[in-house]
């Protein structure tokens, strides 16, 4: 199964981003690793990461306060 972020508001609204897979989840969390402070100027407040269909976990901030 493939892995992907799920992006969304402090709420919980789903909100665009950038549309990636990733064949494991320690692939998929070195590209967030690098690319987290980007998401956060575009308007992303949390993600999930999804495995398939399911949720590995989160909602997770992004906040760094």
């Amino acid at each position: 199964m493939a892995f992907r972020w799920r992006y969304q508001t402090e709420s919980g609204i789903p909100v665009d981003g950038p549309d990636e897979t990733f064949e494991d989840q320690a692939e998929a969390e070195a590209w967030f690793s690098d690319i987290w402070a980007e998401l956060r100027a575009q308007g992303v407040d949390a993600v999930v990461l999804i495995e398939g269909e399911s949720e590995v976990y989160g909602p997770m901030s992004l906040d760094e306060g």
